[in-house]
C-alpha cells in the first residue's frame, strides 16, 4: 500500500539536517563521550516550583479533557503578557493554546493556505519549517537572508519573492543565527505583508532572550494585527521543552478556525499541564530573565574567545540560545567542518547547511552546557578552525 505524498514528501526528497546530530546520538550510545552544542535544550530541568505546581493539578484532578482552546486561566495570562509587551489589545478570544511552538506553526499554516499554494519563509531557518509547510500540503518557498546583511531579510527580496504567495514565516530572535530583526526590517516586512496581501506567521518563541536591542513583534506594527498570527512557547522562556504548551495570538475569527483545527487533531493541552504553565507564566519577567541568564552569559564569554582569534567570527549574536559562527577561512563546507570537528575533538555542532543554503560555510552552536565546558569546546573549536585554515 502506498503512503500520502504528503507523508512521503515531508522533506522535499532532501536530508533532514541532523546527520550530525544523530552520529554524536550513536557515538554516546556506543560510549564515546560527546560535547554537544546542537540542540537548543537548556542545562537545567523544568524549576521545582512549576514541576510541583504540575504533580498538584494532577493529583488534584485536572487530568481529563482541558478545554480545547486552553483553559480560560491560561488564554487570559498569555493574552495579557502579550498586550503587556506589545501594547497591543489581547483578550482570551485572540488566543489559543496549542501542543508546543511547533503543533502552532502547523495550525497556523494550516489556517493560512490551501493545497498547492505558496508559503514564504527565510533561509536560514529553523529546521523543520520547510517540511511543517509541505505538511500541509503547502509549497515552501525560501526566501535568502545574506550573511553579508548579518543575516537581516532584505525587503526587496521578500517583495520579489511575494507575487502569488498565501504566507510568509518569519522567526525573531532568531535560530538558527542569533540576529534580531530590526524596526527598518520589520516595517520593510510588514509593508510587503500588506502590499502582497500575505498573512505573517510570526515565530517569537525566543522573544525573552535578547540581548542587544528590543524584540518588537509585528503585530504591533500599523495595520497588522489581522493579518499576523504569532506562535509561542512555554519551551524557551521557561526551559519547559517536554511540557509541549505553546500558543497562537491571531484575530478573533482566525483563533475560532484553529480552535475546530485542535478540536479535530490534538484535542487540546492536558490540563495539568496548562495549570502549571499559567503558574510560571505568573511569576513573571524576572523568572523569564532568571532562566535567559545563563545564555547571556556564555554570550559574553563567546565573544571574549572568539575575538582573540581570526579564523573564526561571530555573527552578530543579540538574541536566542545560539550562536552562528563563519567557519569559511578553513576552505570546508559546514557539513565538514562539523563532522571533522565530531571525528576529531568529539564536539558535536550544527552545519549551516542544515538550515538553508544562506548559511553554508557556517555552524550553529547552542549555547547550552555549563559555562566551563562550553568556553573549553569553544576554544577547541577555535583552535581547530585555526589549524584548518593555515
Amino acid at each position: 500500500m502506498e503512503l500520502s505524498s504528503r507523508i512521503t514528501g515531508l522533506l522535499g526528497g532532501g536530508s533532514d539536517g541532523w546527520g550530525v546530530f544523530s552520529r554524536a546520538r550513536q557515538m554516546i550510545a556506543d560510549g564515546t563521550p560527546v560535547t554537544e552544542l546542537t540542540i537548543g535544550e537548556h542545562d537545567i530541568r523544568t524549576a521545582s516550583p512549576i514541576l510541583q505546581e504540575m504533580h498538584r493539578a494532577a493529583m488534584g484532578g485536572h487530568t481529563g479533557y482541558a478545554s480545547v482552546p486552553g483553559t480560560p486561566a491560561l488564554r487570559d495570562r498569555v493574552a495579557a503578557r502579550v498586550q503587556n509587551r506589545t501594547g497591543v489589545p489581547t483578550t482570551r478570544d485572540n488566543v489559543v493554546i496549542t501542543p508546543g511552538g511547533q503543533a502552532a506553526l502547523f495550525a497556523a499554516h494550516a489556517a493560512t493556505t490551501n493545497p498547492g499554494d505558496t508559503a514564504l519563509f527565510i533561509d536560514p531557518y529553523y529546521a523543520t519549517y520547510p517540511g511543517t509547510i509541505r505538511g500541509v500540503s503547502a509549497i515552501p518557498k525560501a526566501i535568502p537572508a545574506h550573511a553579508s546583511d548579518a543575516f537581516q531579510p532584505r525587503a526587496g527580496e521578500v517583495a520579489a519573492a511575494a507575487p502569488g504567495a498565501r504566507s510568509l514565516l518569519i522567526n525573531s530572535p532568531n535560530n538558527p543565527t542569533g540576529v534580531v530583526y530590526s524596526r527598518a526590517t520589520l516595517e520593510g516586512i510588514a509593508d510587503v505583508c500588506k502590499d502582497q496581501n500575505l498573512w505573517l506567521i510570526s515565530d517569537e518563541v525566543y522573544d525573552t532572550q535578547v540581548w542587544n536591542g528590543t524584540h518588537l513583534s509585528p503585530r504591533a506594527l500599523p495595520d497588522m494585527v489581522e493579518r499576523t498570527l504569532v506562535v509561542g512557547s512555554m519551551s524557551k522562556s521557561h526551559a519547559m521543552t517536554g511540557s509541549r504548551c505553546g500558543w497562537i495570538v491571531g484575530p478573533r475569527d482566525a483563533i475560532e478556525h484553529l480552535t475546530n483545527l485542535a478540536t479535530h487533531t490534538t484535542y487540546g493541552v492536558p490540563g495539568f499541564i496548562q495549570d502549571a504553565a499559567e503558574f510560571a507564566l505568573n511569576q513573571g519577567p524576572s523568572f523569564e530573565a532568571e532562566i535567559a541568564a545563563p545564555f547571556q552569559r556564555r554570550r559574553l564569554l563567546a565573544q571574549e574567545i572568539i575575538g582573540a582569534q581570526n579564523a573564526v567570527s561571530l555573527v552578530p549574536a543579540d538574541g536566542a540560545m545560539y550562536l552562528m559562527l563563519d567557519i569559511r577561512s578553513t576552505g570546508m563546507s559546514g557539513e565538514e567542518f562539523a563532522y571533522a570537528l565530531l571525528d576529531a575533538h568529539h564536539i558535536a555542532v550544527m552545519p549551516g547547511e542544515s538550515f538553508g543554503s544562506a548559511a553554508a560555510g557556517h555552524i550553529r552552536v547552542a549555547m547550552t552546557i555549563k559555562d566551563a565546558a562550553f568556553a573549553a569546546a569553544l576554544k577547541t573549536l577555535c583552535r581547530f578552525a585555526e589549524q584548518k585554515s593555515q
